[in-house]
């Protein structure tokens, strides 16, 4: 073992046995050379190592501090959340983006407490060109805007004019349901059209588009919520051809897409990007309270969105979109990709396999997927949903239906929502098992 992996491995050692505490100074370059009988460039090599792993950050003109380690997990629950959306807590990345915070503040100390501009960190924004083209997503950073979430952008979208001229908005049923809430505050035309695991009926998407007077089409084209569905390549660029010829432009809400584990899975963008608003949000990999998301717009939307966003909030979080921007750049977005589509794809597996098992009852359908965060059970009329809901409840599930992602006038399906994200692995079979157990018991009367 050479000199530098043997400091390498002790102060990782002393870090993980606690002789070195969270936010404690290292020694100094001069003294960590003293002290382990060593060059000073040993050492700044091994102390750069120990950054990059995420064991160390730097203050300048202070030194070198030990990064801090994960506090102890609460006591897992007794109840099992089978409704909740919302990211595992467990699989964020607390320690990594504190460390990009620390970095963040350092590099741009003179930016970040003041006003920024309306359509983001410049640099950020040079970044974001790349890394979505990773997605296939291409697009110059002039065209890309920094929004406080896709919740943001989906607000100013609904509410600012297009050059069309026409003022209704198209949505799937079911859809997001808060978006259903934004549309209906602000008084704006809404269409529905039907979707289910097989996808929409593209002639009726084609004839909406004709006569609706449609301003956008809002679709959530991966691991759709409440469905956990996809559409496939061949609907994608179906709906973007549809778009272009009917100059109606599709708003692609692609906030799953760091689950996919397809790599030919294309968004709707890589088929037509002149008719389409593709959005990106980071709350599944990051944190959902970081608030930063992308908006790739169209040329002829840029200026009007841009206006909009500066009056409604003048910038979003200089402090979020650089630290974005180092968490990107230094590698560490990537592998944490990776480790949460993993963890989720592991888990959605096991809930197919634990529904395969459990679901004997015809007229009760599954829908099994190997990625994604959520899918669904489709139920008979003869058993009540609401029912159904208030019995788990008893037993300790939190369940959920999906009436409220659908518009008041269009039919409803019966529609259990399963959501994996706040489920430990090894007890999805145990609440999958219960869910049908109770199903049972309301058959036999």
């Amino acid at each position: 073992m050479t000199r530098y992996e043997a400091l390498v491995r002790d102060i990782e050692q002393k870090i993980d046995d606690g002789r070195i505490r969270g936010g404690q100074r290292l020694p100094s370059v001069r003294e960590a050379s003293a002290a382990y009988a060593c060059s000073k460039s040993t050492v700044l090599r091994a102390y750069a190592e120990l950054e990059k792993r995420h064991r160390l950050y730097t203050v300048p003109q202070s030194g070198y501090y030990a990064v801090p380690q994960r506090q102890e997990a609460p006591p897992a629950s007794a109840s099992l959340n089978f409704s909740s959306v919302a990211p595992d807590p467990d699989v964020f990345p607390y320690l990594d983006f504190q460390h990009c915070i620390n970095k963040a503040i350092d590099r741009y100390r003179s930016h970040l407490f003041t006003y920024g501009t309306p359509q983001g960190l410049p640099s950020l924004l040079q970044v974001m060109s790349r890394h979505l083209a990773g997605y296939q997503v291409f697009a110059p950073a002039e065209r890309i805007t920094v929004a406080s979430g896709v919740q943001q952008a989906l607000s100013i979208l609904t509410t600012m004019p297009f050059p069309s001229g026409k003022r209704a908005v198209l949505v799937e049923q079911p859809t997001y349901t808060i978006f259903l809430e934004m549309l209906a505050m602000h008084g704006v035309p809404v269409r529905g059209i039907a979707r289910t695991e097989r996808g929409i009926d593209l002639d009726e998407l084609e004839r909406l588009f004709k006569t609706g007077d449609i301003k956008f089409f809002y679709t959530v084209p991966r691991f759709q919520n409440p469905l956990g569905a996809s559409y496939d390549n061949r609907t994608k660029k179906a709906i973007a051809e549809l778009a272009m010829r009917h100059d109606v432009i599709v708003v692609e809400d692609d906030f799953l897409a760091d689950l996919e584990t397809d790599p030919k899975s294309d968004p709707i963008h890589a088929f037509g990007p002149s008719h389409v608003v593709y959005l990106k949000s980071y709350s599944k990999i990051l944190f959902p309270g970081l608030r930063v998301g992308v908006a790739v717009l169209p040329p002829e939307l840029q200026a009007v969105f841009s206006r909009h966003k500066r009056l409604s909030d003048i910038d979003s979080s200089m402090l979020s979109q650089a630290a974005l921007e180092i968490y990107i750049q230094s590698g560490m977005f990537e592998r944490r990709k990776q480790r949460i589509s993993d963890t989720y794809r592991t888990r959605m597996q096991r809930l197919g396999r634990a529904l395969d098992a459990c679901n004997d009852t015809p007229d009760v359908r599954h829908l099994r997927l190997e990625a994604g965060m959520h899918t669904h059970l489709e139920l008979p009329p003869s058993l009540r949903l609401a029912t159904l809901i208030g019995r788990l409840t008893k037993r300790g599930l939190e369940t959920r239906g999906a009436d409220a992602c659908f518009l008041p006038a269009f039919p409803k399906r019966s529609l259990l929502q399963l959501s994996i994200s706040q489920i430990p692995e090894d007890r999805i079979d145990e609440g999958v098992a219960v869910i049908f157990a109770e199903i049972g018991r309301m058959r036999r009367g």
